[in-house]
């Protein structure tokens, strides 16, 4: 486990338990060894907090790779922290040097991390779940290893889109997760991620009880390179 990652363990996850007491139901389900990808929805920045205070084991988070990049006293503890975490850098310019996120997220699965990926590609705009890009599906066949779907409950309410900070009192965090997929064996083809990506979904959507919307998720400023074509 990254040595920053090791302190925040041991600093910050305790805070948040101690201030938010989330619910955690299903952890047996998360695996004690070997690679994995937890595929959630995502409803708040948050919601990286949250998972990583319940999950015992480290997770290797995308991120932005502008926060790699950064000049100045601020770029550079933005890289050192992210580095230091053990987080992927994603090209949001797609194309490519987008597939970088996958190259790297490949051997941390095989070498037995646990990577996240939020299939929506963006936070939800009103707390509905959106339809899933394939990414989760074809990292986890590329790696072979399973899909654990994760449900997260009130991140929306504890961090709304626009704060800084998880607010303690302003709602009851819960986090779920589904027994492991494992689609050992299926096809890569195009329909193949597709149902694969939407059996992924149906998971989540059992976990968090949200409105399923057939479509995805109204674009951010910068779309999710990691989206399927």
């Amino acid at each position: 486990m990254p040595l920053l990652y090791t302190i925040g363990k041991l600093t910050v996850a305790p805070t948040l338990r101690l201030a938010f007491r989330p619910t955690v139901e299903g952890l047996e389900h998360v695996p004690a060894t070997g690679g994995a990808v937890f595929a959630g929805n995502h409803l708040s920045v948050a919601d990286e907090l949250f998972l990583g205070t319940v999950v015992p084991r480290h997770l290797a988070f995308w991120a932005k790779s502008e926060y790699f990049k950064g000049t100045g006293v601020k770029g550079a503890i933005s890289k050192f922290v992210l580095t230091g975490l053990g987080a992927i850098p994603v090209e949001r310019a797609g194309g490519r040097a987008a597939l970088s996120a996958f190259d790297a997220a490949i051997p941390a699965l095989k070498g037995g991390d646990l990577v996240v990926v939020y299939p929506e590609g963006t936070r939800s705009p009103d707390g509905k779940l959106y339809r899933g890009r394939t990414g989760a599906a074809r990292l986890a066949l590329s790696a072979g290893v399973p899909v654990i779907p994760v449900g997260m409950i009130g991140t929306d309410k504890a961090q709304p889109i626009g704060t800084r900070v998880p607010r303690p009192g302003s709602a009851k965090i819960t986090v779920r997760f589904g027994k492991p997929l494992d689609f050992t064996g299926r096809p890569d083809d195009r329909t193949s991620l597709r149902q694969m990506t939407d059996e992924i979904m149906s998971e989540i959507q059992k976990l968090t009880g949200q409105e399923y919307v057939p479509r995805y998720a109204p674009p951010r400023a910068h779309p999710d390179p990691t989206r399927d074509a």
